[in-house]
Parts: C-alpha cells; sequence; structure tokens
C-alpha cells in the first residue's frame, strides 16, 4: 500500500512538472522540510533548507517569466527537457522501498513520460493561443497552467489516489474530445462536394 502512495504521490508530482517545471520540486522540498513526506535516500537534500529556498525561488522566478510576452516561447524551449527530468527525480525521490531497477524504471518511464506529455499539450496549446491571438491569450495559458501545477501538487501531496484519479479522468475528457472532434472532422470531409459518399 505504501508502495501505491508512493507511486500516485511521484506520478501526481510528474504531471504537475508538466505545467511548471519548479512548483512541484518547492512543493515536495516543503513537504520533506516539515516531515510530512519521507524522501529516498539519495534524495534527502531535497528537504534541506538551503534547497527549500533555492526552490522558492527559482518558484517565483518561473512564474513571473511566464508571463513576459514571448519570453513564454522560449520558456516552453528549455523547460521541455527540464520538465521530464524534475518528472524523473520526483518520481524516484518518493519511491523509498524499492529496488533500484525498479525504481528507476518507474521514475523514467512513467514520471518522465507523464510530465513529458503534460508539457508538450501546455507547449501546444500556447503556440495555438500565439497564433489565434499575437500572444495577448498567453496570460491566460500561463494562469491555467499555474493552477494547474499547483492544484496538482497539492493534491499529490496530501491525496495522492485522488490525485491520479483526477489525472486518469482529465485523459479520459481529453481522449473523448479528441475523438469527438475526429469523428466530426470525419463527417465533414465525407460531406463535401465530389467526395465518394456525398456522390
Amino acid at each position: 500500500m505504501e508502495t501505491l502512495l508512493a507511486l500516485c504521490i511521484g506520478l501526481g508530482l510528474s504531471a504537475a512538472c508538466g505545467f511548471r517545471v519548479f512548483i512541484p520540486l518547492f512543493g515536495l522540498s516543503l513537504a520533506a522540510h516539515s516531515g510530512h513526506l519521507s524522501l529516498a535516500s539519495d534524495f534527502q537534500w531535497l528537504g534541506s533548507t538551503p534547497a527549500a529556498v533555492a526552490l522558492g525561488f527559482a518558484t517565483a522566478l518561473e512564474i513571473a517569466a511566464f508571463y513576459v510576452p514571448w519570453l513564454d516561447h522560449f520558456l516552453d524551449v528549455v523547460a521541455s527537457p527540464a520538465a521530464v527530468v524534475a518528472g524523473i527525480m520526483v518520481t524516484a525521490s518518493v519511491m523509498t522501498d524499492m529496488s533500484p531497477l525498479l525504481r528507476w524504471s518507474l521514475a523514467i518511464i512513467a514520471g518522465g513520460g507523464l510530465s513529458a506529455a503534460v508539457q508538450a499539450s501546455t507547449v501546444t496549446a500556447r503556440l495555438a493561443s500565439g497564433l489565434a491571438t499575437g500572444g495577448l491569450g498567453n496570460p491566460l495559458i500561463a494562469t491555467i497552467e499555474l493552477g494547474a501545477s499547483l492544484a496538482s501538487t497539492l493534491l499529490a501531496l496530501i491525496l495522492p489516489i485522488g490525485a491520479i484519479l483526477v489525472l486518469v479522468g482529465s485523459v479520459g475528457m481529453v481522449g473523448v474530445a479528441a475523438h469527438r472532434r475526429h469523428t466530426a472532422q470525419g463527417r465533414a470531409t465525407t460531406q463535401l462536394p465530389g467526395s465518394p459518399t456525398s456522390a
């Protein structure tokens, strides 16, 4: 049961890393520093006061930078690989009672993969917003991402199972929406003049 909870915490924090790199790391650092969460021996440094201060400062800078026009696109380029690394780190750091091989395999595949997928969706949303609004809508995207990262981090640390249920539900809704859009596009294509079904 403890292993399942640790995995849920890691995956919830990994998803949050896809929205913002430093918020989940800062939340993890505070949780470990306060004694709320135990970290693996090679990640004990994350719970230290210097780490918490440094991550808090980095979090504030990251939040502010995403509200600077066009800088947010540059940050997406930098944040994409950083989110994967952060996702791997947070997952590996909370898996305390597991063999190194299984621990790092889960961290890389599940943690890194999940944060990469979430980060890719945010890059796509920001690019679409930039093209549609000339960048004017990007602060709204940044605010949504910030809220999602905060919510995912808090939920992962306070109610890990709930974080996974929300994550699964969100993925399901995205999948349904994508299927409906694909179906609607398919119907529109078949109804075009000259298409085989419309002839």
